[in-house]
């Protein structure tokens, strides 16, 4: 049986989910589905990973000129999806998504691996790209570049925050009979109710 409770804190629920995902050996089980609208008013999803609760939102880091960036700061508005088939368990996340304080990111990008801190220099996220070449070429350019030195953050380089107002904690039953706890948040506290399957 999950550690859940209905009397808990969503957040707690959430923290407790995660690590009994971790413990089970979950592949990525930090891996969560993040979607954006366009100024199309199209949906875009892509998988990104939680990085930790930072002043009561989920977090998540990334490049600022990304199209996952532009749309965020066109509407805030975003919507998170945690799977653990092997679990049966799902966690729906719905709230507002805000840059990070610049010293925020720097603080996370210095624990970073040497490797990843030159790929977010060398890579123009989301900008068109001939070949893997291309990408190899800016990734080796870079390396030389800051030979022997600390690799600073870049400044389209950092982190969101969501803070969520909708958690959905779902759960598989035989007969597809799930089950759907939900939270709303109602000012400073949240509004509890389940849902059919």
């Amino acid at each position: 049986m999950p550690d859940f409770s209905f009397e808990k804190d969503p957040f707690e629920s959430f923290l407790g989910l995660l690590a009994e995902a971790e413990s089970h050996k979950v592949p990525e089980y930090n891996a969560m589905t993040l979607s954006t609208v366009g100024l199309d008013e199209k949906p875009s999803s892509r998988v990104v990973l939680f990085k930790g609760l930072v002043r009561g939102g989920l977090s998540f880091y990334t490049n600022y000129q990304g199209s996952k960036s532009i749309q965020i700061s066109r509407n805030p508005n975003v919507a998170l999806n945690f799977f653990w088939p092997t679990l049966e368990q799902q966690i729906r996340i719905q709230g507002q998504s805000e840059k990070m304080t610049r010293a925020e990111s720097e603080e996370y990008f210095r624990q970073r691996p040497r490797e990843s801190q030159i790929g977010a220099w060398a890579s123009a996220q989301s900008e068109l790209l001939k070949n893997l070449d291309e990408l190899d070429l800016r990734f080796e350019e870079t390396k030389k570049k800051f030979a022997g030195q600390e690799v600073p953050c870049p400044p389209h380089w950092g982190g969101f925050i969501v803070r969520p107002d909708h958690f959905e904690f779902w759960f598989g039953r035989k007969g597809r009979l799930h089950e759907r706890y939900i939270y709303e948040k109602e000012g400073t506290s949240w509004k509890r109710f389940m849902k059919f399957p």
